[in-house]
């Protein structure tokens, strides 16, 4: 067993999300440097940037070039956007993350899952009834074969090793898996094994079977960290999952234990609220799982933009109120092109909203 200091921020915290999607951000070398060019503006210092989506890493990848015969993103075929980015980005005193968004979902909107499932039909998510488990959309692989965790792992090792990365993200869907899967022949067998032969209730909500997964989802949240940490110590490892205990009974994420056992050095819960009643009330219930004197270890995630929603200003304003009245410093704004939208907040009233010493 390896031992792990606890980790300590020596800035703010305060990030922002950076995707492909919905935004032509990552598309130039121009675009890149107008986003370290805001973000250093509006004193925010985090940069999470998307690197594994709808089953294409958006850097070179050897691992998905061996595996899958794709070496990167089409769209990002001639560069190296998560190196451009690190460069420009350190250049002016930024700190880049790499953030696996799509982790254990292997396509967005393919019935078949894609070309990973495709090519791996045995690495499918199963429900109860024998069909490949799909949610909002997304198709996902099964989360509890070990196999498919080595994958995952292979391609956060392959960027904690060639790139100069300041931290590495998993989300909503890493580590995760819809409370719908786990009826597979391989995750069947293990219950079996452990409970006399007898098989998973049909049930999947049934919070036995629900606690089960994510106990072993748990383990490879600790895999991760000790496998980053052991590959260079000073990268910083966060979680962006949903709020608990949904995240738990949706997508089987206990992080809560995550934090426990400081197998993630932040967490950052979508707080993702359309009403200052409804995100301070979030907010608070999702404090209450952080262990006492270490409630700054969460980083709330904060609704900038979705589709064609925007908040408004004055809510923007609040909710930022309501996290300094709790002692927290920080946020990561989902996600970057709602920056724009509040050019004035941003740039005048932001930077001066801190927690007063």
């Amino acid at each position: 067993m390896i031992s792990i200091s606890p980790f300590s921020f020596s800035q703010t915290q305060k990030g922002v999300w950076l995707t492909d999607v919905a935004s032509r951000a990552l598309d130039s070398k121009e675009g890149i440097q107008e986003v370290v060019r805001r973000c250093k503006t509006y004193g925010i210092h985090q940069v999470y940037v998307v690197v594994w989506n709808r089953g294409h890493t958006l850097y070179p990848s050897e691992v998905m070039q061996r595996e899958f015969g794709k070496k990167v993103s089409p769209r990002f075929a001639d560069k190296d956007i998560l190196q451009e980015l690190i460069d420009i980005a350190h250049a002016e005193g930024l700190k880049v993350h790499a953030w696996f968004e799509f982790g254990f979902s292997s396509s967005y909107q393919e019935e078949d899952g894609g070309h990973i499932l495709r090519t791996r039909p045995k690495w499918k998510a199963l429900d109860n009834e024998g069909k490949l488990v799909s949610k909002n959309g997304f198709q996902w692989m099964n989360a509890f074969d070990p196999e498919v965790q080595d994958f995952l792992l292979s391609l956060i090792s392959e960027v904690v090793e060639n790139y100069d990365i300041d931290g590495i993200q998993g989300d909503d869907r890493l580590p995760a898996n819809p409370s719908t899967a786990g009826y597979d022949e391989l995750t069947v067998s293990s219950y079996k094994k452990e409970h006399n032969g007898q098989a998973p209730p049909q049930d999947y909500k049934d919070p036995d079977w629900v606690d089960w997964r994510a106990k072993r989802l748990n383990l490879f949240a600790k895999r991760i960290y000790e496998t980053v940490k052991i590959i260079k110590p000073d990268i910083v490892v966060t979680m962006a999952p949903s709020i608990f205990p949904w995240s738990k009974e949706e997508y089987l994420q206990d992080w809560p234990t995550w934090v426990k056992n400081g197998w993630v050095d932040a967490i950052i819960p979508q707080v993702y609220r359309y009403n200052l009643k409804a995100y301070t009330t979030t907010l608070d219930a999702n404090l209450e799982f952080m262990p006492k004197n270490r409630e700054t270890e969460l980083i709330p995630g904060v609704l900038l933009k979705v589709g064609d929603y925007i908040p408004s200003k004055r809510f923007l304003r609040k909710m930022i109120k309501t996290n300094r009245k709790r002692g927290l410093d920080s946020e990561v704004f989902f996600f970057y092109e709602g920056l724009k939208e509040h050019e004035r907040f941003f740039s005048k009233l932001y930077p001066k909203l801190n927690v007063k010493q």
